[in-house]
């Protein structure tokens, strides 16, 4: 086994100066900012990193990416004297195959399904309204241009799909009214034609637009 040396005390991060940082196992450091954290590593971790699993950089952030570096040296991060270690490498594991399914198939070979990914389901159902405006903002009946029991949206152009599932829109925006009713039961993507919107005329902005990641829980299932 590689007998990995200590590293000093990252001073910069992307999230900020830390003003916690912790070196868990050699070479690897758990640091915290006042905005955000993660892992650190050094020169020599970031090269034994799986090559699926490495990122470009050595900043691994604690939402999805912290992910990366447990699972990658799980065998060491398991004999840590930490209570429920065992069962955070777990998650990690499930972590990665769940946000980084590209780099689960690269490392293992094994394919991802819609039912197990939330990227994957996300990046087909956005491949599916390739070419569709999809709402990417919303309006109640408070704005001038809503009448009562009707929203107002505002439609994008799906032009293509990148590897998280995130869509990305060209063109001007058009404007519709969807009844309201339908408009509480969407799922994740909606377009002009799935809400049965009647386009109208208006220079509402977009004054709503959500990141697909915070809407997650509106994907259909299957």
């Amino acid at each position: 086994m590689t007998r990995f040396q200590p590293s000093p005390r990252p001073e910069t991060t992307p999230w900020d100066a830390p003003d916690r940082a912790d070196q868990v196992l050699p070479g690897i450091w758990r640091v915290s900012t006042p905005s955000h954290g993660g892992y650190v590593l050094s020169d020599e971790r970031q090269a034994a990193m799986p090559e699926a699993l490495r990122r470009d950089d050595p900043y691994y952030e604690e939402d999805v990416d912290y992910a990366l570096v447990l699972y990658a040296f799980g065998s060491e991060f398991r004999r840590l004297p930490i209570p429920g270690i065992a069962l955070q490498v777990e998650n990690a594991r499930r972590s990665v195959r769940c946000w980084h399914p590209d780099r689960w198939t690269a490392l293992t070979g094994e394919e991802v399904s819609i039912h197990d990914s939330h990227v994957v389901r996300r990046r087909a159902a956005y491949q599916a309204v390739i070419g569709q405006y999809e709402s990417v903002s919303a309006s109640g009946s408070w704005a001038d241009w809503v009448p009562e029991g009707k929203v107002g949206c505002v439609f994008r152009r799906v032009v293509s799909v990148d590897a998280l599932g995130f869509a990305r829109h060209e063109g001007e925006p058009i404007h519709g009214l969807v009844d309201k009713d339908r408009y509480e039961r969407r799922q994740m993507p909606e377009t002009f034609q799935s809400l049965g919107a009647v386009r109208v005329e208006s220079t509402a902005p977009i004054s709503k637009q959500v990141d697909a990641s915070a809407l997650a829980h509106l994907l259909p299932t299957s």
